[in-house]
């Protein structure tokens, strides 16, 4: 055969390579039924050898066990299993690279039929591996007695194998998804209904016990009254530790690294980011409520690196310690200036106080530039600052919600998009006449209270000066407050801990609720867009000292005076002292009004 015609058969055995590549390629592009890819990239391998058959193999090698896949052009008992100390796959496997065979005579404990073996002479193949483990193994025959397979075939079929890893390995991942959907759904919808039915019933005991509050004891049955009266707070109390019983639906059956993985990997996947998950320390057991937490600030993490970062790559930590567990989410994107960039630090409160549930804290570093860092600190037994409620210690409950609105449907509607935002809110009651709250909160003793903020005219202000003079750490929050109406000043001024738009949605109620418990103040977008900017300081003039900056801006974020003497370390009598210059060289009011001029910012 003459050199050009050599060329020429070369020039198209290469293209009939490529197009086969190709072809697999464009089988792998989103399609995830391992079977049919297996076969198609088994039988174009087969071809482009000049071989006659061949078979492909799943390797679990914890197990010491591989599966037959895939055949072609002969019948390899697909579907079984057998020990990896025997056949051709065994033998690939413990060679960790190609291995040929002249006769398949050759290949130790193989498995063919007696009718095909006396049939098959050349044998090779190739591991199929990912991320340096076998996981996979692809064998092609050939019946023709003169055939020898060489080192080209075999960089070849590895080509080809590659192509199978990924086919192998897609197919897994979206199995494993499946399944974890159809878990996550079944398992929402049954907490979803537990939660509907228990919140219906606690809300209608909690109504029962506001008219019961109203009717005196006094008379022939002020003893039957009594009795009702407690058997409906025993069934309250009840109701609320049966519900407290549930597992947060989206850990159900997994551990929180595998939980935390999967939204690791979303990020990855969505954000275009190299976002990894390390795990340190050794695992301890966590309780539900506190995996529950530490997952969700993932989460929010993640969903806040991918939406507003800007960032190339992304890292998660797990560190399990002596005493709790810390969380670490790092990214390289534009990062922000904590105070001047009051939208970012919005977006963090949710955060800050999901850890606070759980008596743990926070810290961010951020550089413009340069990326921002989260560190969440929980503890593996829960420690809030909220202290105990007749049931127990408060940060293992839910947060209790009490919504004031003379509109049913608005009610009813509040409800569902907190209820559904946030599973560790649980609404208690819904009261429609100002002249009962008081009585309400008396008996509820709720962690929130949710007023509408035109109840009755401007009522919404009335009833958060009558909470904060009956309880001094009542956390009020106004819904529905339009841009730019002095009410939200007159609110802030009051001690509302919040005020919150009629375009507000679930999350964005939900971090409302959550801020306002744990001492914060938050404004959404639209009620801070209407707010006037800072005022000028007070009488005194003088400006602030680098220690009352630095208290001022601890204010800011809703601490208090403990927290702060903790972050600065100094006593709680030098912070009330800082406090007290603060408010005098400002002009603000209260401390509530100091951390509403922060959060205008």
């Amino acid at each position: 055969m003459s050199r050009p015609q050599q060329d020429a058969d070369l020039a198209v055995q290469a293209q009939a390579q490529a197009d086969a590549l190709a072809s697999v390629v464009e089988d792998l592009a989103g399609k995830f039924s391992l079977r049919p890819l297996l076969d198609r990239i088994l039988r174009r391998s087969v071809e482009l050898l000049g071989a006659d058959a061949g078979s492909i193999c799943s390797v679990d090698e914890t197990a010491g066990v591989y599966r037959k896949e895939a055949d072609f052009g002969i019948a390899c008992q697909s579907g079984r299993s057998f020990p990896l100390s025997e056949g051709m796959t065994g033998a690939v496997v413990a060679a960790r690279g190609p291995l040929m065979f002249d006769e398949y005579t050759q290949v130790p404990g193989g498995h063919v039929a007696p009718a095909d073996r006396a049939t098959l002479h050349g044998v090779i193949g190739v591991p199929i591996a990912w991320r340096g483990a076998v996981i996979g193994a692809c064998i092609v025959f050939s019946r023709d007695p003169e055939r020898r397979f060489t080192d080209d075939d075999a960089r070849l079929l590895e080509l080809f194998a590659k192509h199978a890893a990924i086919a192998i390995v897609n197919a897994r991942m979206h199995e494993q998804l499946e399944e974890r959907t159809r878990a996550e759904a079944t398992a929402a919808e049954r907490e979803r209904l537990v939660r509907e039915v228990h919140d219906s019933v606690a809300q209608g005991l909690a109504a029962v016990l506001v008219h019961l509050e109203g009717v005196t004891t006094e008379g022939p049955d002020g003893g039957q009254l009594a009795a009702a009266r407690e058997a409906a707070r025993g069934a309250l109390a009840e109701s609320r530790r049966t519900a407290l019983g549930l597992p947060p639906s989206l850990l159900e059956g997994h551990s929180l690294e595998e939980a935390v993985g999967v939204e690791v990997a979303w990020a990855r996947a969505t954000g275009n980011l190299d976002a990894k998950l390390v795990v340190a320390g050794q695992p301890a057991p966590l309780t539900s409520e506190v995996a529950h937490q530490a997952f969700r600030i993932a989460q929010e993490a993640l969903t806040n690196i991918v939406q507003h970062a800007g960032a190339a790559s992304a890292r998660v930590g797990i560190v399990y310690g002596t005493d709790g567990l810390v969380l670490m989410v790092q990214d390289d994107g534009r990062g922000f200036d904590r105070t001047t960039d009051s939208g970012h630090g919005f977006g963090l409160r949710g955060i800050v106080a999901r850890a606070r549930t759980y008596g743990g804290t926070v810290d961010v570093e951020s550089t413009p530039g340069w990326g921002t860092q989260i560190r969440a600190s929980l503890p593996y037994q829960p420690g809030g600052d909220g202290g105990p409620d007749a049931t127990g210690s408060r940060a293992t409950h839910r947060l209790r919600v009490l919504v004031v609105d003379d509109q049913p449907v608005t009610r009813a509607g509040l409800v569902r998009l907190l209820t559904a935002a946030e599973p560790g809110v649980q609404v208690v009651a819904e009261i429609d006449r100002p002249h009962a709250l008081l009585d309400a909160y008396r008996l509820l003793q709720p962690d929130v209270v949710l007023v509408d903020a035109y109840l009755g005219g401007h009522d919404g202000v009335e009833c958060t000066r009558q909470l904060v003079a009956e309880d001094a750490g009542a956390a009020v929050v106004l819904m529905g407050a339009r841009s730019g109406d002095p009410l939200i000043g007159q609110a802030l001024r009051a001690g509302a801990r919040g005020c919150v738009g009629p375009d507000a949605d679930g999350p964005e109620l939900a971090r409302a609720v959550l801020a306002a418990a744990h001492g914060g103040i938050t404004l959404s977008a639209s009620v801070r867009d209407g707010l006037p900017g800072p005022t000028q300081p007070g009488p005194d003039g003088a400006a602030l000292t680098v220690r009352e900056r630095e208290v001022r801006d601890l204010l800011e974020r809703g601490l208090r005076d403990k927290q702060i003497a903790e972050r600065l370390n100094i006593s709680v009598k030098t912070v009330e002292k800082h406090v007290g210059a603060v408010l005098r060289k400002t002009g603000a009011s209260s401390r509530t009004e100091v951390a509403a001029r922060g959060a205008a910012r």
